[in-house]
Parts: structure tokens; C-alpha cells; sequence
């Protein structure tokens, strides 16, 4: 029942205290989870680390660590990132409860990811772009400061919580789901994207060019594309740069 966890990977982006990479460790484990991916850590590997890690060591020896977030999450189907305010553009925004069970249907199938970001700041909107949904831990708003540790604790008891309250449904409801594309294969479709998009003039400056791509992003993540529709939205991109080279001849 609990094998499902081993499909999570865990995501800290940039954190800037080794003792919080070590207590989030902690915090896993005790969970049942195991998959931790550091995204340039600012000291890591730390003697506080494993200090704070207090016996969860082995998810320590394990834990992978990428120079950026599109290659800790290239393997992952399903993305979900951490958010403590609002945005202006929005994303689905998700409870603790809610974001746990769509990880755990997801996990079912291919592998999922759940990103936090730094303690002083988050994640940017660049990083979110990469994700399907937001969860916010609902926290008193005249101090709604939470530590990294403590949020990534909240978020790996909810896991396990949603398991042991509905077992069947997570495996029937993603059984019935086709084969999400992966967070590469959504990065090569994003870039290929917007390289049409300017070849054939939708996109002139620099500036709605951000804009427009984190629109099409969320767009794109709430339909949760699957491999084969990657692929085949790609195959019309490429027909139009070749309609677009022709009529240049």
C-alpha cells in the first residue's frame, strides 16, 4: 500500500540552511518517503545536515543534487509546488489534503514530484511554471512564516494520511489515466513552442513573450497532457514551421 511513496520525489530548491535539508530528511522518513532531490543547495553535503537528520541518514546518502529545478524534475509526470501567497497570475491552488491525493493518484502510474523552494522567498514564477497545481498550508496571516522542515513535514504526513483513508480510490482513479508526459518531454514542447510562435511573427518582444509563455504553461498543465499528445502537438508545430519556410522560398 505504502510502496505508492517510493514514486514521490521530494524537491528543495536552493535552501540556504543545511540543518533544514537534514531535518526534512528526518521528516520523511518518519513518513515513509525517501526520495529527496537538492537543487543547488547553498552547503550541502554538512555535518548539520546529518546532525539534524537524526538516523534519516540513508535518505541523506541517497538524496540527489541537480544544478537546476528542469533536471531534478525531468523524470517526474506530475509537479506540484509550494506556495505561501498569492500570485497575480494564478495557478490551481490546491489544500494540503487535496494536493496529497492528486500526488498519490499520479504516483499510481509514473513518478510525481512536490517542490519547495527557498526559506527567504519561494519559489519564482519561473520555477511554478514548471508545476500543475500550488499548495498552500493555511497558516495564521498576521505570521504565516512556516519553516522549511516544518512545511515539508505537514506535507509528508498528509501522504501518508490520504493512503490509509482511501486506498482504493487513489489506485482505481489513476488506473483509469493515460501516461502523463514527463517534465522533459513538457520542456522540449515548451520550447519548441515558442521558437514557432516567433517564426511565424505571434511572438516580437521580449516582454509579452514571458507573459504569453506562462499563460500557454498553465494552460497546458491543467490539461495534463499525456506523452502522445505531446507528440502530437509537436508534429503541428513542426507543419507549421515548414508551411511558414515554404511560403518564405
Amino acid at each position: 500500500m505504502f510502496d505508492v511513496l517510493n514514486k514521490i520525489n521530494i524537491v528543495l530548491v536552493e535552501s540556504s540552511h543545511p540543518g533544514n535539508i537534514g531535518a526534512a530528511a528526518r521528516a520523511m522518513k518518519t513518513m515513509g518517503l525517501n526520495r529527496l532531490s537538492l537543487v543547488n543547495p547553498v552547503k550541502y553535503p554538512c555535518a548539520e545536515a546529518t546532525a539534524r537528520a537524526s538516523g534519516a541518514d540513508d535518505v541523506l546518502a541517497t538524496a540527489r543534487v541537480f544544478e537546476s529545478l528542469d533536471q531534478a524534475l525531468a523524470e517526474s509526470s506530475f509537479v506540484i509546488g509550494t506556495s505561501a501567497r498569492e500570485r497575480r497570475l494564478q495557478w490551481p491552488n490546491l489544500g494540503p489534503d487535496a494536493a496529497a491525493m492528486q500526488l498519490l493518484q499520479h504516483a499510481v502510474v509514473s513518478e510525481v514530484a512536490l517542490v519547495f523552494g527557498r526559506e527567504k522567498y519561494g519559489l519564482t514564477n519561473e520555477e511554478l511554471a514548471r508545476c500543475q497545481a500550488l499548495v498552500t498550508i493555511d497558516a495564521n496571516p498576521a505570521y504565516s512564516s512556516l519553516n522549511l522542515a516544518s512545511a515539508v513535514q505537514i506535507m509528508t504526513y498528509e501522504l501518508r494520511r490520504q493512503i490509509l483513508r482511501a486506498e482504493g480510490v487513489v489506485t482505481e482513479t489513476a488506473e483509469a489515466k493515460e501516461s502523463l508526459a514527463t517534465a522533459a518531454e513538457l520542456e522540449g514542447m515548451y520550447g519548441h513552442l515558442e521558437q514557432t510562435l516567433s517564426e511565424i511573427g505571434v511572438i516580437k518582444t521580449e516582454q509579452p513573450k514571458a507573459m504569453l509563455m506562462r499563460r500557454l504553461r498553465r494552460l497546458f498543465n491543467r490539461t495534463q497532457l499525456s506523452g502522445t499528445e505531446v507528440n502530437i502537438l509537436r508534429g503541428i508545430l513542426s507543419a507549421a514551421q515548414g508551411r511558414k519556410r515554404d511560403r518564405s522560398k
